[in-house]
């Protein structure tokens, strides 16, 4: 799986079965030029290229993130997978993208197209571990719908996986259920074939509304890392799994609404909180710093929505109207909000007086079945 791509940098994600050597090769197959006919120059006759050779361990859960360096900018590769000196044979391609430079290539700057792809709630079905009666998952087909929309990145908001009664007591259970879910047949076209970035919600997170009480949330973390690699996670002073990525003339901002989370039943007071002081800083002193035109904030509950009926920002202190209001204030351009959780799909729209409206929309779910 491309874990997370730069202009000269990526990383491949990998995982084997045991201890194995392990090596990508990766051919740049086309190049964006910005005075070609149609705006990419092809490689004809290129060398491949080999990346560092990285054995994978039981205490990693035999993962290796392959970090490959000194790339072209703005250039979709194709790359093979080699375990133990022998390549692993796909029926589908293994490709991704460099992000473009753009903003000083040319002038004036040309933003080039962006596609990206995103989804939350993806539940596997394990007869295994699963309860009685009709199967919760839904059919899988939509993974290899979504690894045919070729685009630039993938993001995942939230209940990426779903951690079963038994699996959220212990860190090996829960690794387990991510081994299971990554090993699937049907997944792999899509894992394998763009980019993919991630945040989480409760069920990738532990238990069902689980918050920052979870005795495990270090761990939780730890794996959520490992399965999902990131250039840089949290800040130095602050754990939690938000980020933040540019690609093109787009920034994501992903929020962590579990690590910092007041349990959602505590009373109400200014004190109680989605995000936390340090994240909600973070996201202020980033929304400001951020040059992107368009601002993406995803999260994995509902960040504008006036009112909820499960989870949601609103339900949680002052964090919804501090958000709005410091967005309002510091007058941010082009901000958008992304959300998962709910098992349906919508478009919200929030007037803010002295601003423009702010849109969010949510997206949900992958194959974790529909609200009704």
């Amino acid at each position: 799986m491309p874990a997370w791509a730069e202009m000269t940098e990526a990383a491949i994600w990998v995982q084997t079965t045991g201890e194995a050597r392990v090596q990508i090769r990766y051919t740049p197959v086309r190049k964006r030029d910005y005075s070609a006919p149609g705006g990419y120059t092809a490689f004809t006759n290129q060398a491949a290229e080999l990346g560092p050779v990285i054995h994978t361990k039981a205490e990693n859960d035999f993962i290796a993130v392959s970090v490959l360096t000194d790339l072209e900018w703005g250039t979709d590769y194709r790359y093979e997978l080699l375990i133990n000196h022998e390549v692993v044979q796909r029926d589908y391609p293994l490709t991704f993208k460099t992000q473009p430079h753009w903003r000083w290539a040319v002038r004036p700057p040309q933003p080039p197209a962006l596609k990206i792809m995103l989804g939350s709630c993806s539940y596997i079905n394990e007869p295994k571990t699963d309860r009685p009666g009709n199967p919760y998952g839904q059919d899988p087909i939509i993974y290899q719908t979504m690894a045919d929309q070729n685009a630039d990145f993938m993001l995942w908001l939230g209940d990426n996986v779903y951690y079963r009664e038994m699996e959220w007591l212990t860190e090996q259970g829960m690794r387990r259920r991510w081994r299971y879910d990554r090993s699937r047949p049907f997944i792999q076209r899509l894992l394998a074939s763009t980019v993919h970035y991630a945040t989480w919600d409760d069920h990738d997170f532990g238990p069902n509304n689980s918050d920052r009480s979870f005795r495990l949330k270090g761990e939780a973390l730890d794996i959520f890392d490992d399965y999902f690699p990131a250039v840089k996670r949290g800040t130095p002073e602050t754990a939690g799994a938000f980020h933040r990525f540019e690609w093109g003339d787009v920034e994501v901002f992903m929020l962590d609404d579990r690590y910092h989370r007041t349990p959602n039943n505590a009373p109400n007071s200014p004190d109680k909180t989605m995000l936390g002081e340090a994240q909600m800083q973070w996201l202020k002193d980033s929304l400001s710093n951020s040059i992107a035109t368009f601002k993406i904030v995803a999260c994995g509950n509902q960040v504008t929505k006036p009112q909820v009926y499960s989870e949601g920002m609103v339900r949680h202190g002052d964090d919804q109207s501090e958000l709005m209001e410091y967005i309002r204030d510091a007058k941010i351009p082009g901000v958008l909000f992304l959300s998962g959780d709910i098992h349906s799909t919508e478009l919200l729209k929030t007037p803010v007086e002295g601003l423009y409206p702010l849109y969010e929309f949510t997206c949900s779910s992958i194959t974790a079945g529909s609200a009704s």
